[in-house]
């Protein structure tokens, strides 16, 4: 039996201004068309009325969304005190602000982490004037941070996610998750138990699941045409991907934690990643 009775699953975006098209945000799910919200505001208001749908029809829901829900250990207790991700959460989202137009401080946020670490380990501003404390480039290794989590590893013949601590550059995906985990703790606020933050939290029992994923990890995508972009094709092909997993009873089998992470409630680990054979569309 199917173990869930929707798939979302969305590819986040740090845009600073209402984008569409490539590198915006794109909200696919294993039934219906890629949207393309143009601002954070927009998707996180989609997001609430696919949840509304979905409690209305007391569905099963499990949402993926392309950026980091942890980063390497270490990082949680020096800002938090406390070895968990989850904290993190509630710290980003006291601190963060972005409004309607996408107009973010996701850099001040970045750089008071950095001052409080008294060494630099976010970087990566591609804006012309400086954010102080914020280094354009990769810092000097911190002495005891390590610059990836043991879910981005290297695997052969495929991408490697890049480290949640790099903001801007190619593939980047430290600034989607400044933003985006403020969004996602808002519904942890909101729903209470009837939402689980995968790895961190027991899930086998809610209706909400929310897992971090890596839509490259399908690989070359020229072979399915017919989408707006790229993006619009990855979060389309991996929601059916993971629905056909589900109802073949092989997807939750992928939630097993990784057995090389040490610290999982800090660092979390990315949904399917070791799976790519079974994920190829």
């Amino acid at each position: 039996m199917p173990r869930f009775d929707r798939i979302v699953v969305v590819d986040w975006s740090a845009a600073g201004r209402p984008v569409r098209g490539a590198d915006s945000i794109w909200i696919g799910t294993d039934r219906d068309s890629p949207e393309n919200p143009p601002t954070r505001a927009a998707a996180a208001d989609r997001i609430d009325r696919i949840l509304a749908r979905a409690a209305d029809r007391q569905e099963r829901l499990l949402i993926g969304v392309d950026f980091a829900f942890g980063h390497p250990a270490g990082l949680a207790r020096a800002i938090t005190g406390r070895d968990d991700a989850l904290a993190l959460w509630d710290h980003l989202a006291d601190a963060h602000r972005d409004d309607a137009a996408n107009d973010t401080n996701y850099r001040a946020v970045a750089a008071a982490m950095n001052r409080t670490l008294r060494h630099p380990v976010f970087w990566g501003d591609g804006r012309r004037e400086a954010t102080p404390d914020l280094p354009r480039l990769r810092p000097p290794p911190h002495p005891t941070i390590v610059a990836h989590r043991v879910t981005e590893a290297p695997r052969p013949g495929g991408p490697r996610p890049k480290s949640p601590f790099q903001l801007a550059g190619a593939g980047a995906v430290g600034a989607q998750s400044l933003t985006g985990i403020p969004r996602l703790n808002r519904l942890r606020r909101t729903l209470g138990d009837r939402v689980a933050v995968w790895p961190f939290q027991p899930w086998r029992d809610a209706p909400v699941v929310l897992a971090e994923v890596y839509p490259s990890m399908l690989g070359d995508l020229r072979g399915h045409p017919g989408h707006a972009c790229r993006d619009a094709a990855q979060v389309a092909l991996l929601a059916g991907r993971l629905k056909a997993l589900d109802d073949a009873g092989v997807l939750t089998a992928m939630f097993a934690p990784d057995p090389r992470i040490r610290d999982l409630a800090s660092e979390g680990q990315i949904l399917g990643l070791g799976h790519e054979a079974r994920l190829a569309p």
